[in-house]
């Protein structure tokens, strides 16, 4: 089932390749992904027909055909992997947590890590807040920083909803780290929910000197508008 869905989505990107800018492309992702060289537009274009509600594949078979495309040493098919599953947003539940966690644990880059976190992973926790803090315990003790990103980042679009003690806890764990997609993922974090509660979030950095300097200017940028 996997291939008979994977092949024509590949030759479908084969046909609209362009090898000039997918040179610029992967040396953009420092040499980390090959590409077909679409643009993000050409490429919703195209396989737009793939993600139609009568031709998407049956839920069951969701897994299995990430790990596939995951497995594809383009760019492309990862973006499309991660468009797939939100298709079945409303249907993912935290039986599907394992796949996020192979989906942001494998060819991790911040280019799908902030998909996945923001719009697959918020999307299941929001039904789950009793879920909320194990799991963000288990990706902090991974060490591995993409789901410690992860843990900082699935809260971005709740506003008002935003578990400010979660989030305090999270932020509290990982501000001494020196990664920078983690010091960046808090000052995102903070900036995105300063939208919401400048105040809370002023007074968040300003009881803790210890945050990095980029964590700090990225989540005052809109209180220093003001």
């Amino acid at each position: 089932m996997t291939r008979a869905y994977v092949e024509p989505v590949r030759e479908v990107l084969n046909a609209q390749s362009n090898p000039d800018r997918a040179k610029g492309q992967t040396a953009y992702m420092r040499n980390q992904f090959e590409f077909f060289g679409l643009t993000a537009g050409e490429r919703r274009k195209a396989l737009a027909p793939f993600l139609n509600k009568n031709t998407l594949p049956e839920k069951s078979d969701l897994h299995q055909l990430v790990h596939r495309l995951w497995k594809e040493p383009q760019r492309e098919f990862q973006y499309f992997g991660q468009e797939l599953v939100a298709k079945f947003k409303r249907h993912l539940d935290l039986s599907d947590i394992p796949l996020l966690e192979f989906m942001i644990t494998h060819k991790s880059w911040w280019d799908t890590v902030d998909f996945i976190a923001t719009h697959l992973v918020g999307i299941v926790l929001a039904n789950y807040p009793k879920a909320r803090g194990k799991l963000c315990d288990n990706w902090f003790e991974s060490g591995n920083i993409w789901l410690q990103r992860t843990g900082l980042l699935f809260q971005l679009k709740y506003k008002d909803l935003l578990d400010t003690e979660l989030l305090s806890r999270q932020i509290d764990r990982l501000k001494d780290s020196k990664e920078f997609f983690i010091r960046k993922a808090i000052g995102w974090i903070l900036r995105e929910y300063s939208k919401t509660n400048p105040n809370w979030v002023r007074q968040f950095v300003s009881d803790r000197p210890e945050l990095s300097n980029l964590s700090r200017r990225e989540a005052l940028r809109l209180n220093n508008k003001n």
